[in-house]
């Protein structure tokens, strides 16, 4: 049986226009994903989301919370807790406006997607509950991009939580996809007190999974992913709590995982280093055959050309 592997159909195309030269990568774009954990009586369960079979990219695919780095998150200083701008600077491999603008997409599409906030009134503080009115009215400013993070936290008084977070992998798209992105993948547990909801209009549905459960099931072709989901949710599922997962996040190596594609023996071969279940062998169509030229038209006369 088939798994849940997605990935899009225009591939083969493009990334046979990748090899001859024709196709020019765009620029990937810095994003971050937050994988969201709670303890159940059976282990750690993380939140997902299932993109809308209408969505134009990875329609019907399982994913957690993210999205793109707005780039006014780095434009000012923000109240913050936990490692250093330096530290994360270091950790993520970039510059220290580009860590905090990476951190800031994390905790900021948590909460845009899922109505989660790691952030509190003081460095060792979380707020505790992000249901209201007010707060929903901040929140859909957010995501029209009224406003920015950096002033949602200054206007409520809030000190972004980074030691909540622990950096997990990095995921680049292949150089032949339309739309690209730089993705760091976070965890993060869930603070006592909030709840998940659906709050994202990319979502039709949103589940708490054990991460091995989740993984059986996209084996089975009943749950759709991306290679960056099913890899992540594998290798969260040894550990026996949130806290387990948090405390070896920060040995975590992020060399960066970047899709391959070669033509081999009439074939497309498309690989993620370090991640052989991905590998895909896309044939490639034979070239159809040269129609013979037809002869020219008698000239008047009747003589050929």
């Amino acid at each position: 049986m088939a798994n849940g592997q997605w990935y899009p159909p225009e591939w083969p195309e493009r990334i046979r226009a990748f090899a001859a030269g024709t196709l020019t990568p765009v620029p990937a774009r810095r994003a971050a994903t937050v994988m969201l954990l709670k303890n159940a009586d059976t282990g750690p369960i993380v939140h997902m989301l299932r993109r809308r079979a209408s969505m134009a990219f990875a329609g019907g695919a399982y994913a957690y919370p993210g999205g793109g780095v707005d780039p006014r998150d780095d434009d000012r200083d923000i109240r913050w807790a936990g490692p250093t701008r330096a530290w994360w600077a270091d950790r993520l491999g970039v510059e220290e406006a580009g860590a905090q603008a990476i951190v800031c997409a994390a905790v900021r599409e948590t909460f845009e997607e899922a109505g989660v906030l790691l952030a509190g009134p003081t460095p060792d503080t979380v707020v505790g509950d992000t249901t209201g009115a007010d707060w929903e009215a901040d929140r859909a400013a957010l995501v029209a991009r009224e406003l920015s993070f950096a002033e949602f936290l200054d206007r409520r008084g809030l000190v972004l939580r980074s030691d909540l977070l622990g950096a997990w992998a990095r995921w680049i798209t292949p150089e032949f996809e339309a739309r690209r992105y730089d993705t760091w993948f976070f965890v993060a547990a869930l603070p006592e007190g909030q709840r998940t909801r659906n709050a994202s209009t990319e979502a039709d549905r949103t589940v708490w999974i054990r991460p091995g459960d989740a993984a059986a099931r996209y084996d089975k072709g009943e749950l759709l992913m991306m290679p960056p989901t099913i890899a992540t949710l594998r290798e969260l599922s040894p550990y026996g709590t949130s806290a387990e997962a948090l405390a070896a996040a920060p040995a975590r190596d992020l060399t960066p995982v970047l899709a391959r594609a070669r033509l081999a023996d009439g074939e497309i071969v498309l690989s993620w280093p370090g991640h052989d279940e991905f590998t895909k062998h896309v044939p490639t169509p034979p070239t159809p055959p040269t129609s013979p030229t037809p002869p020219a038209p008698p000239t008047p006369g009747g003589n050929p050309a």
